[in-house]
């Protein structure tokens, strides 16, 4: 995988971020027969841009993101003095956001997991950035954020189904353009 380098700033933060160069050739049929797995997390996406932006003050409070990717919020979580926690299935994404946040100079730990799997640890802010581009990933991620934190930071993108998610959720109020927050029982 060839990686490139760029400067970004948001949410108050300057990250020198490494990235795949082409997303596009990280595409496997292989991988995709696995559970229909496509390098989504290889993308900076606009919705994790927008997240990173939106995060309110987070110093000294646990924040866990699910389906973390390239990691932006959590490198911008981490970088304010936040115990963060990023997950996400691909390893490849785990391993580069371990290099970004050494790279960086900030602390977190990144974990492949899957987010369909349950998991007791508790935080006390969850955060996921453009992770409804399927319907299978509704009810999953509602579960997971319910399960791991009392409220929720969650950038959309315009997907289909996040009207779904939204529906399912309950009581969404928008935070930032793209951004909504979520209690969650």
């Amino acid at each position: 995988m060839t990686l490139s380098s760029e400067r970004i700033a948001v949410g108050g933060v300057e990250l020198d971020l490494l990235r795949p160069s082409s997303p596009e050739a990280l595409i496997s049929e292989e991988a995709f027969a696995d559970d229909e797995f496509l390098p989504y997390w290889a993308e900076l996406w606009p919705a994790g841009l927008a997240l990173a932006e939106a995060l309110p003050e987070v110093s000294a409070l646990r924040v866990v993101e699910l389906g973390c990717g390239l990691g932006v919020p959590s490198l911008v979580a981490a970088a304010r003095g936040a115990d963060v926690t990023s997950v996400d299935w691909a390893e490849e994404a785990v391993e580069l956001l371990r290099e970004n946040a050494a790279r960086n100079g900030v602390e977190l730990r990144a974990e492949r997991r899957d987010w369909r799997e349950p998991w007791d640890e508790r935080f006390d802010l969850a955060l996921a950035a453009d992770v409804l581009y399927e319907l299978r990933n509704v009810e999953p991620v509602l579960q997971r954020l319910r399960e791991l934190a009392p409220v929720a930071l969650v950038a959309l993108a315009g997907r289909p189904y996040e009207d779904a998610f939204l529906r399912a959720a309950s009581g969404a109020e928008e935070v930032a353009a793209r951004v909504v927050r979520i209690e969650l029982p």
